[in-house]
């Protein structure tokens, strides 16, 4: 099959690649920056990339302004909405070049009604379809190729033709057949929007387990979360029942300030939103404050939000980082500066002490224990 990527960043190229290098098919591609791949055939053009495509896939940008970012703190801030306005312009140009045969295919996150009042009045010639993906930054190919579900929306939902040209599409691609949920345009930007925050709310609930484990004391973090997490008959699975550093990335931290403004567009007359951006902040502020009890020049092994990764979107550890400057501390890079504290980012993560001296902060509690060793969460009196 030919299909077409408009939009080759983080997310677009290694999906473009992958359907490229899978089930026979031939990928055309284009960017507003010059890219290049040994398997997307990229145009100079968006009408060229898009000539003769069965399928073309949308996979521009809606970001926030930088501010919200989630790096530092947001909860004061003025709740937005996306910026759709590449998404707008993608959308116009490929109606101007596309026909009833192709189908366009978008997979931006955007909120619930998005679609149906700003997209599809502008998508009069082609055919069109709402399919978000599951996927994090680091692991682009790994989840796109082994999607926990895929989401199809269309105007009125259900197995349309539509629907049905991309479930077959993604069985070729994919080798397997993956749960797929078809509904309506609506229903899918929720579902999809609604996926992100919930991990961001499961993670802050768990992390404020950590922080009640430090202030009441006798404690241990770990055995309260896994006795939770082995819980899955009310409290779903084990994924991210794990105490430490708080949710970070490019979608997760901001997707909830897009839903705070969905909250006051729709007069919901309640926030919940508001009280998971404020508890991600106000758990990094506690585990600055616990930081800085053992020093005040303080070392982070990494500014990234995922292991092996230097990627810093919504970056935990910088918002920490944030909290320690404003709390008197001094953050260090090691360069001829004794460090007080090392902290440890991710599990995993390790350091070398010179001479033995200085203090390693665990917020994950995965490093062996030592005299000089704080795991965060582990109560000393349990």
């Amino acid at each position: 099959m030919k299909v077409s990527f408009i939009g080759l960043g983080k997310l677009g190229m290694p999906c473009a690649e992958t359907i490229a290098k899978r089930g026979g098919n031939t990928v055309n591609g284009y960017d507003i920056v010059d890219k290049k791949s040994k398997f997307v055939k990229i145009r100079n053009n968006l009408a060229d990339a898009v000539k003769g495509s069965e399928i073309v896939f949308v996979a521009t940008p809606t970001p926030h302004d930088n501010d919200y970012g989630g790096e530092k703190p947001v909860s004061h801030l003025e709740p937005k909405d996306f910026d759709y306005s590449s998404v707008i312009e993608v959308l116009k140009q490929c109606n101007d070049v596309m026909n009833k045969k192709q189908l366009l295919v978008l997979v931006s996150t955007v909120l619930p009604g998005t679609t149906r009042k700003h997209f599809a009045p502008l998508v009069t010639k082609t055919n069109f379809v709402y399919n978000p993906y599951l996927i994090a930054m680091g692991t682009v190919k790994e989840d796109f190729l082994n999607p926990e579900m895929i989401m199809i929306g269309t105007e009125k939902g259900g197995k349309s033709r539509q629907a049905l040209i991309l479930t077959e599409f993604y069985k070729n691609v994919l080798g397997h057949e993956p749960r797929t949920e078809y509904c309506t345009w609506d229903e899918c930007e929720a579902i999809k929007i609604f996926y992100n925050t919930f991990i961001s709310t499961k993670i802050a609930l768990v992390n404020m387990i950590q922080d009640v484990a430090v202030k009441n004391g006798n404690i241990n973090v770990d055995n309260v979360t896994n006795a939770l997490s082995a819980s899955t008959n009310r409290i779903i699975s084990q994924k991210y029942m794990t105490a430490g550093m708080g949710d970070g990335g490019s979608c997760h931290p901001r997707d909830n300030i897009a839903l705070r403004w969905l909250s006051k567009r729709l007069n919901l007359n309640y926030d919940i939103f508001s009280a998971i951006i404020e508890a991600r902040e106000m758990q990094a502020k506690n585990m600055a404050t616990e930081i800085l009890k053992h020093g005040k020049v303080i070392h982070f092994t990494s500014d990234s939000y995922k292991p092996g990764t230097t990627m810093t979107d919504g970056s935990y550890s910088l918002l920490v980082q944030h909290y320690i400057r404003q709390l008197g501390g001094v953050v260090s890079y090691g360069f001829g500066q004794p460090i007080d504290v090392h902290v440890l980012t991710h599990p995993g993560d390790t350091v070398e002490l010179s001479d033995g001296k200085g203090i390693i902060f665990d917020p994950w509690r995965k490093y062996p224990k030592g005299s000089n060793v704080i795991h965060y969460g582990e109560n000393a009196n349990v």
